[in-house]
Order: C-alpha cells, then sequence, then structure tokens
C-alpha cells in the first residue's frame, strides 16, 4: 500500500486504537484501585496488616487507592469513553492521532509515578491533589493535549448540531484544567518536595474549591458525557428531553462551582463563604435530579429490556445512586446535619455511594456496551457474566454504603452524647469498638465489588480474544 493509500484510509475510519487502550486500562486500573480499598478496609479491621512497613500504612496507601480508582480507573474510562463519543457524534476521526497517543501514555506514566511515589511518601498532602510538583506539571501537559485533540475534533466535525454529550465533555475538560492548574501551584524546594502557593484559610478554601469540583466535574459532569450517549444507545432510544439536557448542563456547571465550602463548615473560614456554599449545594438538587430522571426516563416504553440487558441494569441502577448521593450530598451540607456527619463515616459512605454506585458502574456499563464494538464482535464473550457482575457489584455496593451509613450515625451520636455533669459518656475508643461490626461488612461489600472487576476482566478478556480480523470502523460519508 503506498503512503497516499495509507492516509486516505486513515482519514476513512475512526481512530479506535487509543480508544480499545484506554478501555483495557480501564479494566486494569480498576482491579488495582479496588485491590488497594480491599486492603485498606482491611488494616482498618486488623491494624497489623500494615506489617509496621511505612511504605504499607494506611496513610500512604489509602491516597493511592484514590488516585488510583478516580485518576487511573474513572480517568481512563473518561478518556476511551470520550474519544469514542465525540468521534461517533461528530462523524470525524479524531484531530491528531499522535496527540492521542501522546495522552494515552503520559497519562499511564503519571499513575505509574504516583503509584512509586505515594507509598514512599512524597505528598504534597492535599485530598485528591496529593501528587508533587513534577507530577503537576505532567498532569497539566498531558491535559492540554487531551484539550486539543477533543476541541480539534469538534471543530473539524461533519455535523453542525453538538451533541448534549460532547458539552458535558467540553465542560469537564476545561473546568478541571483550571481547577488543576491552579490549586497545585507551589513553590518547588526540590525535586520531590514543593510548598502550596496559598496559606492557611485561603489554601483551605482554594483546596475544596478544586476538591469539590474534581466531584463535580471530573466525576459528575465527564460520567454525564458517557450516560448521555450510552443509556440512549443501549435503549435504543432517544434521550427522554433533549430540552431537559440542555437545562441540566447550564444549570449544573453555573451551580457546582460555588459549593466547596461546605467541607469547612465550623472552621475559620468565614461564616458567609461557609452559607455561600451550603445554599449552592442545596440548589445543586434540581439540575442532578433533572439528569437522573432524564436518564432513567429514556427507558419509557423499553422497560422490559431491563430483565434481559444487564449492561442496561449496570446503567439505570448507577443512575438511581447518582440521584441518591446528588440528594444526600445537600442535605449533609446542611450546618446542623454537617455537626452529626463531619469526621464521621457517614462521609465514607456517601463518598462511595457517588463513587461505587455512579462512577463506577456507569464507567463498568459504558465499557462493556464499548468493548464488543472495538473488537467487531456483537456482544460480550459472556451476558451470563455480565449479569453476575451486576449482582455482586450491586449487594456489595448496598452492604458498604449501607454499613458506612449506620457506623457514622452511631459514632456521630456517640462522640455529643454527654452526662448529666457536662462530661462525654463515651470515650472515643468505645465508639470505635462499637463501629468494629460495620467495619467487617464494609470490608465484605468491598470484597464483592473487587470480585465483580475480576470477573469483567475474565470475560473482556475472552471478548478480546475472539475479536473480529477486520476492526477499522469506517466514517459515514457526509450527506
Amino acid at each position: 500500500m503506498s503512503a497516499a493509500t495509507a492516509v486516505a484510509s486513515r482519514d476513512t475510519v475512526y481512530n479506535d486504537r487509543v480508544v480499545r487502550q484506554f478501555a483495557i486500562m480501564t479494566v486494569v486500573w480498576g482491579i488495582v484501585g479496588m485491590l488497594v480499598g480491599v486492603i485498606i478496609a482491611a488494616q482498618l479491621l486488623w491494624p497489623a496488616l500494615n506489617f509496621d512497613l511505612p511504605w504499607t500504612s494506611f496513610g500512604r496507601l489509602r491516597p493511592l487507592h484514590t488516585n488510583a480508582v478516580i485518576f487511573a480507573f474513572g480517568g481512563s474510562a473518561l478518556f476511551a469513553c470520550s474519544y469514542y463519543i465525540v468521534q461517533r457524534t461528530c462523524h470525524a476521526r479524531l484531530f491528531s492521532d499522535g496527540l492521542a497517543a501522546f495522552t494515552f501514555w503520559g497519562w499511564q506514566l503519571i499513575i505509574v509515578a504516583a503509584a512509586v511515589t505515594l507509598p514512599l511518601g512524597l505528598t504534597s498532602a492535599k485530598e485528591y491533589a496529593e501528587l508533587e510538583w513534577p507530577i503537576d506539571v505532567a498532569i497539566a501537559v498531558v491535559w492540554v493535549a487531551y484539550g486539543i485533540v477533543f476541541f480539534g475534533t469538534l471543530a473539524k466535525r461533519r455535523i453542525q448540531h453538538i451533541y448534549v454529550a460532547n458539552w458535558f465533555f467540553a465542560a469537564y475538560i476545561i473546568t478541571i484544567a483550571v481547577l488543576h492548574i491552579v490549586n497545585s501551584a507551589a513553590v518547588p524546594v526540590s525535586a520531590t518536595k514543593s510548598y502550596s502557593l496559598y496559606a492557611g484559610v485561603v489554601d483551605a478554601m482554594v483546596q475544596w474549591w478544586y476538591g469539590h469540583n474534581a466531584v463535580g466535574f471530573f466525576l459528575t459532569a465527564g460520567f454525564l458525557g458517557m450516560m448521555y450517549y450510552f443509556v440512549p444507545k443501549q435503549a435504543g432510544r432517544p434521550i427522554y428531553s433533549y430540552r431537559l439536557s440542555v437545562v441540566h448542563f447550564w444549570a449544573l456547571i453555573s451551580i457546582y462551582m460555588w459549593a466547596g465550602p461546605h467541607h469547612l463548615h465550623y472552621t475559620s473560614l468565614p461564616d458567609w463563604v461557609q452559607s455561600l456554599g451550603m445554599v449552592f449545594s442545596l440548589m445543586l438538587i434540581a439540575p442532578s435530579w433533572g439528569g437522573m430522571i432524564n436518564g432513567i426516563m429514556t427507558l419509557s416504553g423499553a422497560w422490559e429490556k431491563l430483565r434481559s440487558d444487564p449492561i442496561l441494569k449496570f446503567l439505570i441502577v448507577s443512575l438511581s445512586f447518582y440521584g441518591m448521593s446528588t440528594f444526600e450530598g445537600p442535605m449533609m451540607s446542611i450546618r446542623t446535619v454537617n455537626a452529626l456527619s463531619h469526621y464521621t463515616d457517614w462521609t465514607i459512605g456517601h463518598v462511595h455511594s457517588g463513587a461505587l454506585g455512579w462512577v463506577a458502574m456507569i464507567s463498568v456499563g459504558s465499557i462493556y456496551a464499548l468493548v464488543p464494538r472495538l473488537y467487531g464482535r456483537t456482544e460480550m464473550y459472556s451476558v451470563k457474566m455480565i449479569d453476575l457482575h451486576f449482582w455482586t457489584t450491586t449487594i456489595g455496593i448496598v452492604l458498604y454504603v449501607a454499613s458506612m451509613w449506620i457506623a457514622g450515625v452511631m459514632q456521630g451520636l456517640m462522640w455529643r452524647a454527654t452526662n448529666a455533669d457536662g462530661t462525654l459518656t463515651y470515650s472515643f475508643i468505645e465508639s470505635l469498638a462499637a463501629t468494629y461490626p460495620y467495619y467487617a461488612i464494609r470490608l465484605l461489600g468491598g470484597t464483592l465489588v473487587f470480585a465483580g472487576m475480576l470477573l469483567m476482566a475474565w470475560n473482556v478478556w475472552q471478548t478480546v480474544r475472539q475479536r473480529s480480523a477486520e476492526i477499522d470502523v469506517p466514517i459515514p460519508a457526509p450527506a
């Protein structure tokens, strides 16, 4: 084949190579991240499991777990799905194959760097932003390349209309770049150590402006982009209300940005800023539930598909968890509720209701929908295995979240209980002893979720092994 023929051939098919790479790594990092989560859950039950080693202590493995599940597992899923969706909805190949490949290898190197530095204790000690300055610089470079690929593809689209999923992806790409660069601004003092550019209360406020919007845009807006494509696609139905999807988008991105201060109730942050964060958090219920209703109601007239399609089960149940966690979060932002819930395991239950119930389930469902299409098959190797994965994950999440809800409320009540003379009724160690049974249930739930990821890995491997010889998908000719 001549060079000219090769270029022509390339320009008439989608670039699914990078999508396949990110899809496979989503499964790999999902297993790694959730395994670390199971290990640290076991350490809370049996502290001796840290083996008295600094590298395996809870304090070092916990940020490794959060970075692995959010940025490695969730990030790879976002890259894979956004690259796939933007090509299909624009009828155009990715803007630059070279930059797309750079984003894949760059992102994987960043994850490996995090996996090495965090157990070594090299950290900036900022929630969800623990990585030190050289890795932060690398993240910014890869993310800018990602933005160029995505927006460049939008610019060369053959369809005038920009589908709503791409609006969500666009918002998350732009916002995460701003959040990361501003919050990670630091003064380096060595190759492995830096100090935040901000100090005191300002540092805390900037951190939770970043931290809550990492949830709002990385873990919500990006995955809503997946939802708006894969739910209608898998259901074989148009989105329930396109008008509602547009209102959902603008309301969500306008309100979410200001909710971060609710993480800092009863601190030295000014009261008016705390109140502002609480008010905007309560307002978030409306757009969040608008998106949930829009996704679930897309199945109107096709509910029977839930009986036979486990991928749809993943997608719809993820929306149910999205609705629950986006109601619970605003309620927990109310000062009087926060006085009971903060610093307890209720917060852990809430986080995992969103992270496992919403993010992990929508990611798994989307990857199950993607893999057969990427490898020239009509469906996954074993549909029954997907169904088994669904039930292990759902039961595991319910056990995890319910145990942490109960433990958290119990902790909050025990910590505030006082005797008639004003002394505390319970010591901290008594509240910890009362929590132990719930830690065991949490470990069981997390183990079930992890087991589901192993089932997924086997199913994906078998599907890839039986791939079609011809997997390049042609781009439709312009009308």
